[in-house]
């Protein structure tokens, strides 16, 4: 027999052609109604729920190379960043070795996080993946093989049908045979037709048989097969996104503990900026207290100056003890020394000092020095508004007055107005009030609701004490 290629000969092509032909003329026949088709509701939805199954193991394999896919960007990224890092440390700072450490460490931690979730997730969805070619293949197979089953049925029954209108056509002839032939080949010819007759009977039987034997043989193994495949999925979802979670899990732990070291790292490598930084701004306290004195011989209608530090003016000039009246006390008591004497007789000197005053000697009339009495702080002087120490908020200190305004740049500082008089009270935590810097409310705004709720802060300098 002549062969068309390799393990293909002339007559398996030739058979190969005839059951595509049978099969295609087979269909064509039951989509016209013409014949029957086998038919099996459960087997239908084991294969519906097979094509689910399948096209939602390929979305999950494809969504988890998409995952990885990022991951290996975000690593390329997060290499990158430290890459970075590393350059830009410069090698007197605080962990600078620390730094390069972590950098490795960080980089380790991807590429386990990046395999782990290969060999654990992926590889096993693509395990579980590599058995739905072949079941599709075989539900092809079957469904080939059905039509074949359903072909030799139909013919098998045709010639069942038949077979009285066939045995009718071969009686004809052989009585036209009878007056042509002679009488001893009559017999002959009519065995040879009735055998022809069984032989395709036999055939298309045989034919049956064959056909019912194959598909009856992958239909079974398929109803086998089919849910126990799709009672599988749960547990492959469980694994795969079970592993997944744990990996992301671990990678974020140990992430976080390299993250918090390396917050901790610049945290102290800021507090070692600011020590540096306030031990550079000590040593320029003298440059600015010359500067602070050139203020002081500033105008008072200039605006005080604000430091750009905090937003907030700096600390205020040194004021000068204000010059106070002397108390009546002391008025009386050193003016009586220099009272005028026009009305007193010299019988009245002369009997106070027991002597005449022309016998007394030149240096009692000297002048007296006396010492100048002590200025009284501001603290010293009593906390009265309008007569009544009732009146006043507690913690009252001293009142002063706005000599600039001021626009508040905080919710807690207080709005001035040039002319506002402010009485200044103290902070309820000592440690809270910054140099320059007093607690007040305005006196209006105290008299008017007697609440210390609208206190502010607000720079010393822009005020003066009246």
């Amino acid at each position: 027999m002549a062969e068309m290629g390799k393990g293909v000969t002339a007559g398996k092509l030739a058979s190969n052609v005839q059951k595509r032909f049978t099969r295609a003329q087979e269909k064509v026949l039951q989509k016209l109604g013409k014949a029957d088709e086998t038919r099996d509701a459960a087997f239908e939805e084991m294969v519906a729920n097979f094509n689910k199954q399948m096209v939602e193991g390929g979305k999950l394999q494809r969504d988890l190379k998409a995952y990885l896919t990022a991951v290996k960007t975000m690593h390329d990224a997060s290499r990158r960043l430290q890459d970075c890092l590393a350059e830009m440390y410069e090698p007197e700072w605080f962990g600078k070795e620390e730094v390069d450490a972590m950098a490795e460490d960080t980089d380790t931690l991807w590429l386990d996080y990046h395999q782990s979730i290969t060999d654990k997730s992926l590889d096993s969805m693509d395990t579980y993946l590599t058995r739905f070619p072949d079941i599709k293949a075989r539900i092809a197979k079957r469904d080939r093989k059905m039509v074949d089953f359903d072909s030799a049925r139909h013919h098998f029954a045709s010639l069942q049908k038949g077979k009285k209108k066939d045995e009718a056509k071969i009686a004809k002839p052989a009585a036209l045979l009878e007056m042509a032939a002679p009488s001893w080949a009559q017999g002959l010819i009519s065995a040879h037709q009735v055998a022809q007759t069984n032989l395709s009977y036999n055939q298309a039987e045989e034919d049956l048989g064959r056909a019912q034997k194959v598909f009856e043989e992958l239909n079974v193994e398929l109803q086998d097969e089919l849910p126990v495949l799709w009672d599988s999925r749960v547990g492959v979802y469980v694994n795969t996104f079970q592993s997944l979670a744990g990996h992301q899990e671990k990678f974020h732990n140990e992430m976080s503990k390299l993250s918090q070291n390396l917050n901790d790292i610049m945290t102290k490598l800021d507090e070692q900026r600011q020590v540096k930084k306030g031990a550079t701004a000590a040593g320029n306290t003298e440059d600015t207290d010359k500067s602070e004195a050139a203020n002081h011989s500033e105008s008072a209608s200039s605006p005080p100056k604000v430091s750009k530090q905090t937003n907030r003016p700096g600390p205020p000039p040194n004021r000068p003890p204000s010059r106070l009246t002397p108390s009546p006390e002391q008025t009386e008591q050193h003016g009586s020394l220099f009272e005028d004497d026009s009305t007193a007789t010299p019988q009245q000197c002369e009997s106070s000092s027991g002597a005449n005053l022309l016998d007394w000697d030149l240096e009692v009339f000297q002048p007296v020095t006396f010492p100048a009495p002590e200025a009284p702080s501001w603290d010293s002087w009593p906390a009265v508004t309008n007569g009544s120490e009732d009146e006043l908020p507690q913690g009252f200190q001293f009142k002063v007055k706005a000599m600039h305004d001021y626009a508040a740049t905080d919710g807690d500082e207080l709005e001035l107005k040039l002319g506002d008089l402010v009485l200044v009270l103290g902070f309820d935590n000592p440690d809270e009030q910054d140099d320059g810097w007093l607690m007040g409310i305005k006196e209006s705004e105290w008299l008017l609701k007697k609440e210390a709720a609208a206190k502010g802060v607000f720079p010393e300098n822009f005020t003066q004490k009246v």
